[in-house]
């Protein structure tokens, strides 16, 4: 290191000087100089221990994500991108260069070469130029269903009932009008009658539900649950080459529902989490999930919604999965997820309105303390592109708080064109897979079936007894009981557990957000 670097930078970098593999971020950042022989990284085998990257509106956090996909894919290992506002496609082209990029190159000690990543591009159910990602009814499950929904307590319950029935009766729920259908059913005579001695659903209840379910249908989003459904362990992959493939899904078509889109990002890693072995602590992670505008998950969630979460995020680190959660304050993520947060990427905040003087203070308050920076000063007069962080040591300690010059991303920093974009989706292999939606019968056409006979007969129940058709319930039980906890919590459902004992207990304790494995 260069004699004329300040001894407290050196300070810093020496807590950036890791013997593993790493990842390149940029360089240490002191009164606007940045000092190319300080490099500031993260340590590769620590991702799984989660992250932060926020940020005020225009600061680079995208760029951010951008840089960190790109080297990780480099590393081998896979990513999986949220582009809400349809501008990280360019992650999979060259970057072009420019005065811009080689001054940065320079002042942070990059050797830039423009590079693109193998990526595919996905989209929520064919709500844009994607392969389709589909979830079965079944699958989502009650409680993230309800969070879409917007239900409260009351009526995520009886959703729960809902579900516990098509499940005993093997009446499949792969589509809303599967799940329209079977609460039409239940709200009937008949369907009361078969409910009776276990709980069931008032007409308001299913009044609500079913208004919920035609809105979300009217907006077109009903599209994205149904069949074929999406194989989670396909964002697992690498390419030939042995770097991992990037999976971008693209969200601009559903900005208008964002707890479509955000709570589908949670089943995507509740599915994962269900899917994946234990693993332990490994020298890099299995795939790094960047979950962006993360505020939108947390709003207005309830309490077992919330604590699923937090479930999620603190036990799917021993599969192998590290998660990044991208919002503009670390106050917009719950005290309990943030906590769990090791590697912290804080961009520029802006300090205009009391609530953003409050709002900083708090951000500062989540960093260790630091003899070389006067936090609070240093994030408000922070550049596009640079941004305060601390990392995760090797030995699981906090590195020193770095000011940064990030480094420039070197695929595309921009979108890629449409005819790419849509070359890239047709050549997929997966296209073929997944493009064209398919309607097997289930719960709408068996109760459509039923009422069409002369005498109603009772619903028959799957071969094998009282287990469901798509899967045995000890399949189920693995994932854990997360849900039935929700569940218990709930006065609507305490008569219904107490009727149905233990077994309820392994109907319905499937995972932690009640999601449902299917055989692949």
């Amino acid at each position: 290191m260069s004699a004329l670097v300040p001894s407290v930078v050196r300070e810093i970098a020496d807590g950036y000087a890791f013997s593993g593999p790493a990842l390149d971020l940029g360089a240490v950042l002191l009164d606007g100089t940045a000092y190319a022989d300080a490099p500031v990284r993260v340590p590769l085998a620590v991702l799984n221990r989660h992250g932060l990257v926020a940020g005020a509106t225009g600061t680079g956090k995208t760029k951010t994500l951008q840089l960190i996909a790109e080297q990780l894919s480099a590393q081998g290992v896979p990513v999986f991108l949220a582009d809400i506002k349809g501008d990280v496609s360019g992650v999979a082209a060259p970057g072009e260069p420019g005065e811009r990029t080689a001054a940065r190159a320079a002042e942070v000690g990059q050797d830039w070469r423009p590079h693109g990543c193998p990526a595919e591009f996905y989209a929520l159910g064919g709500l844009g130029s994607g392969i389709p990602l589909r979830a079965t009814v079944t699958s989502f499950g009650p409680l993230l269903l309800a969070k879409v929904l917007d239900l409260n307590e009351t009526q995520e319950s009886s959703l729960g009932l809902v579900f516990h029935y098509a499940d005993r009766n093997g009446l499949e729920l792969y589509d809303l009008k599967d799940l329209t259908a079977v609460i039409t059913f239940l709200t009937s005579p008949e369907g009361k009658e078969e409910l009776k001695g276990i709980g069931g659903i008032s007409a308001a209840t299913a009044g609500v539900i079913l208004r919920s379910l035609t809105l979300l249908e009217n907006e077109g989003a009903g599209a994205f649950f149904g069949e074929p459904e999406f194989d989670t362990a396909k964002l697992l992959r690498t390419a030939d080459g042995g770097e991992g493939v990037v999976s971008v899904l693209e969200l601009p078509a559903v900005q208008d529902r964002p707890q479509l889109f955000s709570t589908f990002l949670m089943w995507l890693l509740a599915d994962l989490y269900q899917e994946l072995p234990e693993v332990g602590d490994l020298d890099r992670p299995k795939l790094v999930f960047f979950f962006d505008e993360a505020h939108l998950l947390f709003k207005g969630a309830s309490k077992s919604f919330l604590e699923a979460i937090t479930q999620t995020v603190r036990l799917i680190r021993s599969k192998g999965v590290g998660i990044f959660f991208v919002t503009q304050t670390p106050k917009d993520v719950p005290a309990d997820v943030l906590a769990q947060l090791g590697n912290r990427v804080q961009h520029a905040l802006r300090a205009f309105t009391p609530d953003d003087a409050k709002a900083l203070k708090a951000t500062v308050s989540t960093f260790p303390k630091s003899p070389a920076y006067d936090l609070g000063e240093v994030l408000t007069s922070l550049g596009t592109g640079e941004a305060v962080v601390t990392v995760l040591s090797e030995k699981g300690a906090p590195t020193p708080v770095a000011a940064t010059r990030l480094r420039a991303p070197q695929s595309l920093m921009g979108p890629i064109g449409p005819a790419v974009l849509q070359a890239a989706v047709d050549g997929s292999a997966l296209a073929g897979k997944y493009r064209d939606a398919i309607d097997r019968e289930s719960a709408y056409e068996k109760l459509a079936a039923r009422a069409a006979r002369p005498e109603a007969e009772p619903v028959p129940a799957p071969a094998g007894g009282a287990e469901p058709a798509r899967e045995r319930s000890s399949e189920r039980a693995q994932g854990g009981g997360g849900l039935l906890g929700s569940l218990m919590s709930n006065p609507a459902l305490k008569s219904f557990a107490r009727s149905a004992g233990t077994q309820l207990g392994r109907e319905i304790s499937r995972s932690l957000f009640g999601t449902s494995r299917r055989r692949r």
